[in-house]
């Protein structure tokens, strides 16, 4: 069994987890960190400190009624994909011990092509 990063847990819920695969488990917001663990294999999890996060990234939908999912973005081991039954509790906890300015929403599709016209625009 996984020893977990967190000595006091404020947040579990189901969730999954995209690494390659996807991943069906829990994931578990304490005071330590992040942690998501699979409810099938329990050699495959992830455990994320709070110093480790650079970013978390949220795709928010129909002006923030709907977050399909989140990403938290690391300064080493690159960026984590996960979805939640409840992503906005999930991320109210995780506001909790990561700065405001460092929770972003990530960019719309229409942002996405407008920036994709405009490099095809300098390239040319």
């Amino acid at each position: 069994m996984v020893q977990s990063l967190n000595t006091k847990v404020d947040l579990v819920v189901d969730g999954t987890a995209y690494t390659g695969l996807t991943d069906y488990g829990q994931i578990m917001v304490g005071n330590k960190g992040f942690e998501f663990y699979n409810s099938r294999d329990s050699r495959k999890y992830v455990q994320i400190p709070w110093e480790e996060v650079n970013y978390v990234i949220a795709s928010v939908i129909f002006k923030g009624k709907w977050i399909p999912r989140y990403a938290i973005e690391t300064k080493k081991n690159g960026t984590f994909t996960f979805a939640s039954k409840d992503p906005k509790k999930v991320l109210r906890e995780i506001q909790k011990y990561i700065p405001s300015d460092q929770m972003v929403q990530s960019l719309s599709f229409f942002d996405v092509m407008k920036r994709a016209i405009q490099s095809i625009g300098k390239k040319g």
